[in-house]
C-alpha cells in the first residue's frame, strides 16, 4: 500500500514537478533515429508532459523543440523543414537546431527583433540507434547514456518502441514484477506459435522465489533465486538503472527446446504524460553471432511491426478497446492469458489498472519486493535533487551491467558466483 501522497510524487513527472525535476536530470530515450532524415518530415515527440517537435537539418544535426512556434503558437509539426531550419508555415519564421530564430518571412526588417526570440530546445545525442534528450539544468548534464547495448556494431543490437496507455510507473514495476512471468507468460502446449514460458524450464519449474538486491549508485543490482531441489536454484540477475530502465537475461530459455544465446535484454518506460508511457525495448548480442531476423521482428515479444503502427506515433494495435485482441479460445489450450506477445501481456495486465494506479488499494506480498524497492530509490532521488544533489544514475558506472541466467549449485551464492559476470564486457 502507497499513500495518495507518494503516489502523486511518483506518478506526476510534468514541468515543476518533483518527480518532473528529477526526471530532467536524466538523458531521455526521444524516438528512433531512423525515423528523422536531413530534411525530412518533422516529427511529435510528448515527454515528460511536453509537447515537442524533432527534425533533422541539412547537415544532419537533430533538433528538439518546443512544438509550437514562439510567434503565434502554431505548430511547428506542420512546418517546412528546409536550409538547416523549420519553418513555422503561418508567418515563415524558422529556428535552427538550438532553437535560434534565424528569418522571419513576414518581417523583412527585424533583425534586431529577430535577435530577442528564441524557442525553447533540448539538447541531443544519438547513441544505439535511439535519440536522446536532455532537459534539465545546462550546468548539470549528465554522462552519456552509454548502456553496453549502444557500444555494439548494428549487426548485434536491436531497438523497437511502443506505446503503453497507462503511468509510466505501472509499466516499471510491471517489468521490476519477477513473480508473474511464469504465470502470466505461461504456455499451456509448447508448440504455440506465440511468446510465453514452457512450464518445462526451471524458470517455471522452481516456484518458490527468494529476492535479493544491493543497492548501487545506478539504482541497484538484483537476483531472482527459485530452488529447484537437488538440481540447485535458478537463478535471475537484473539492474534497476535510475530513473526507468532494467537491464535483464534474454528470454533465451522459454522453451525447452531452445538453446541458450549470448544476449542481453531490457526496457525503459518513458513519461510522454501523467497516463501514457513510450517503451523502448532493446536487445543485443555479446557474442559472435548477430541477431537474427526473427529477433529483430520481435513477434514473439509482442513488440515489432505486427504490434506497433509507426505511422500513428508507434500506438499499439492491441489496446484496451479491443480487449488487447484476447482469444478467449487460445486461453483455454495455447497460453494461460490468451494474448498475444509477452510484452503485449504485460501491457494489458498494466492497462487494465486504469490510467494511474490507485496504489492506496494494494496488498503487496514478499515477491513485490523489488516494487518497493524501486519506489524507495525514486522517492530518494527526489529528496536529493529537491537539496541540490546529483540523483543516482547520472555517472557511467552502469555502463557494462548485464543480466545473467543460470542454474547454480545448492549452497554456492549468487553475488560469489555471478558479480563479475554481471559487468564483463
Amino acid at each position: 500500500m502507497l499513500s495518495q501522497e507518494l503516489n502523486e510524487l511518483l506518478t506526476r513527472t510534468g514541468p515543476g514537478t518533483p518527480m518532473g525535476d528529477a526526471m530532467r536530470r536524466y538523458w531521455m530515450p526521444a524516438l528512433l533515429s531512423r525515423e528523422l532524415e536531413p530534411d525530412g518530415s518533422p516529427r511529435r515527440v510528448r515527454l515528460l508532459g511536453e509537447q515537442l517537435v524533432a527534425f533533422r537539418s541539412t547537415g544532419g544535426r537533430i533538433g528538439l523543440l518546443d512544438e509550437f512556434c514562439a510567434h503565434r503558437r502554431t505548430s511547428l509539426f506542420l512546418g517546412r523543414n528546409e536550409e538547416d531550419g523549420l519553418r513555422c508555415i503561418y508567418h515563415g519564421w524558422k529556428y535552427d537546431v538550438d532553437g535560434n530564430c534565424v528569418e522571419m518571412m513576414n518581417e523583412p526588417e527585424a533583425l534586431s527583433f529577430l535577435k530577442k526570440v528564441r524557442q525553447t530546445s533540448y539538447p541531443t545525442v544519438e547513441m544505439g540507434g535511439l535519440v536522446w534528450a536532455y532537459m534539465g539544468p545546462p550546468e548539470r548534464k549528465p554522462a552519456l547514456p552509454k548502456f553496453a547495448w549502444t557500444q555494439v556494431p548494428e549487426s548485434h543490437r536491436h531497438v523497437s518502441r511502443i506505446g503503453e496507455e497507462c503511468n509510466w510507473l505501472q509499466g516499471l514495476e510491471g517489468g521490476m514484477d519477477n513473480s508473474h512471468a511464469p504465470i502470466l507468460h505461461r504456455l499451456l502446449t509448447t508448440s504455440a506459435n506465440t511468446g510465453g514460458v514452457d512450464g518445462a524450464v526451471p524458470f517455471a519449474r522452481g516456484k518458490v522465489l527468494k529476492l535479493d538486491h544491493d543497492v548501487t549508485d545506478y539504482g541497484f543490482r538484483y537476483a531472482g533465486i527459485r530452488p529447484l531441489g537437488s538440481e540447485g536454484s535458478y537463478v535471475r540477475t537484473y539492474h534497476f538503472v535510475m530513473p526507468f530502465t532494467q537491464i535483464r537475461p534474454a528470454q533465451f530459455s522459454n522453451r525447452s527446446d531452445e538453446p541458450q544465446r549470448p544476449q542481453v535484454h531490457g526496457h525503459m518506460w518513458v513519461p510522454m504524460d501523467d497516463e501514457n508511457c513510450m517503451v523502448y525495448n532493446w536487445k543485443y548480442s555479446y557474442g559472435e553471432e548477430p541477431l537474427s531476423e526473427e529477433d529483430r521482428l520481435e513477434n514473439h515479444d509482442g513488440n515489432g511491426p505486427e504490434f506497433a503502427d509507426e505511422a500513428n506515433d508507434f500506438r499499439p494495435f492491441y489496446h484496451p478497446r479491443n480487449g488487447w485482441q484476447q482469444d478467449r479460445e487460445a486461453q483455454r489450450t495455447v497460453s494461460f492469458s490468451g494474448i498475444r506477445g509477452v510484452n503485449t501481456q504485460d501491457r494489458a495486465v498494466q492497462e487494465s489498472m486504469g490510467s494511474i494506479m490507485d496504489r492506496s488499494k494494494e496488498h503487496l506480498g514478499p515477491t513485490d519486493r523489488m516494487i518497493i524497492a524501486t519506489r524507495n530509490r525514486l522517492v530518494q532521488a527526489v529528496g536529493i535533487v529537491q537539496d541540490g544533489g546529483e540523483p543516482p544514475g547520472v555517472g557511467d558506472s552502469y555502463y557494462q551491467a548485464k543480466g545473467i541466467e543460470t542454474i547454480l549449485p545448492q549452497g554456492v551464492e549468487w553475488r560469489e558466483a555471478l558479480l563479475d559476470e554481471m559487468y564483463s564486457k
